[in-house]
């Protein structure tokens, strides 16, 4: 089992008083500093938000709602499911470069976001609910189908699952 101590409690358990982020922006490594607020980190929910309002959802931004699932009352279910799979993949990038001095890039994140895409289709045919997962992809597909360069759409098998193309 893998576990993400943020600096501040690994400085309590070794001991010290080092508590700052280890991506280097000297800030104190607070669990929502590490999470959210690093500036390190900013660039990719930055992406993620600008990938939502290409589809229309506004939503503020808010570290409850990707950290939590917190999300505002006039948020629709629709959405929610939406937002869900790019807040995890997002999540679940910053995990991986965890103790890494750098920023996880939008690619890593779409990379990331793929696979759930294509587990979720999959899923969606085998249980005939496949308009369901339609509603729910059709246009992120396209909106990150035209962000990724053709030589990566060939190195990862990126094809539309719904439209053809």
């Amino acid at each position: 089992m893998r576990f993400h101590f943020t600096p501040v409690r690994t400085a309590k358990i070794e001991n010290t008083s080092d508590s700052s982020f280890w991506k280097g922006c000297g800030a104190k490594g607070t669990l929502l500093h590490c999470w959210w607020e690093c500036k390190l980190i900013q660039p990719l929910w930055k992406s993620v938000w600008r990938f939502l309002r290409k589809l229309g959802i506004e939503l503020p931004q808010d570290p409850a709602i990707p950290l939590l699932g917190i999300y505002p009352r006039n948020a629709d279910s629709y959405h929610k499911d939406t937002c869900s799979a790019m807040f995890i993949a997002a999540l679940f990038v910053i995990a991986r470069t965890w103790k890494q001095p750098r920023c996880p890039s939008t690619e890593e994140w779409i990379n990331k976001l793929w696979p759930i895409y294509t587990m979720e289709y999959y899923s969606a045919e085998k249980n005939n609910d496949i308009m369901r997962f339609a509603g729910k992809w059709m246009d992120l597909e396209k909106i990150i189908l035209s962000e990724v360069a053709q030589t990566q759409k060939d190195k990862y098998g990126m094809y539309s699952l719904i439209g053809g193309y």
